[in-house]
């Protein structure tokens, strides 16, 4: 039986990396694909507009990253939250990612906005919440002892915890790095769909504008390291897992 994944896609890849790398909704079909599950896809390019008919028509939801900042509060992101709250009273599962991650903690009533000390980009590294039992909770990460690296490209943070909203993950710059809804929506503030040549390509392109050289050379040499790499794959199962669980409908 098929099951089918809608993309809410809340941006696009920039023009000049997109022919190498594919839009933000491919690199999700990607990711998952080398992860192993083979899963149907719908995209709905929401920032212009187009929209599913309801958040039954598909089983599972992935909101994307955009350049887009949640406090710009335009129509289609009004349309989006008001869709967000659908879904989660549908029961559906929703996994969002960076922007996606924002706009869900907005749409749940939490403060998203630039964070004073400034970028977070490169490779971070998040620890799980002590109270996470990783055989049980999140036995996709059990094997690495209680954080995963990402990378990471926001200026904008959500600020303060959504009532609803369970913190799985966090670090020193990003307190609210994870966040769990109920059983329904998981989000991530960092891109487990990007890899380090993306995530590389992505700060040379916008080193000074509009990432702060001294930020982006930071990330650019922890990313030029031998030892570079993401638990990507890892957390892509962590991901599929959650949107595949047996929910109510």
């Amino acid at each position: 039986m098929s099951f089918k994944i809608g993309i809410l896609a809340t941006g696009i890849t920039p023009e000049e990396l997109i022919e190498t790398h594919g839009s933000y909704a491919d690199m999700f079909m990607a990711l998952f694909g080398r992860a192993g599950y083979d899963f149907d896809y719908d995209v709905y390019d929401v920032r212009d507009d187009v929209f599913p008919d309801s958040g039954a028509v598909c089983d599972a939801w992935i909101i994307t990253g955009s350049k887009s900042n949640v406090y710009e509060k335009t129509p289609w992101m009004a349309r989006l939250k008001d869709l967000i709250l659908e879904i989660y009273d549908r029961g559906r599962p929703l996994v969002g990612i960076c922007f996606g991650h924002q706009i869900v903690a907005e749409a749940f009533g939490a403060d998203v906005n630039k964070y004073l000390p400034g970028w977070g980009v490169g490779l971070h590294t998040y620890q799980l919440e002590k109270n996470i039992q990783l055989e049980k909770d999140i036995p996709e990460l059990a094997s690495l002892g209680g954080q995963f690296t990402l990378n990471a490209v926001h200026q904008d943070q959500v600020l303060t915890k959504p009532k609803q909203a369970e913190v799985i993950a966090y670090s020193s710059f990003c307190p609210f790095a994870a966040l769990q809804y109920d059983n329904r929506i998981l989000t991530l503030q960092a891109h487990p769909e990007f890899n380090v040549d993306f995530e590389t390509e992505l700060l040379q392109a916008r080193r000074d504008d509009p990432i702060p050289a001294e930020a982006t050379d930071h990330a650019l040499a922890g990313l030029g390291e031998a030892s570079a790499h993401t638990d990507s794959l890892q957390v892509a199962h962590w991901m599929a897992n959650f949107l595949l669980q047996k929910v109510e409908r």
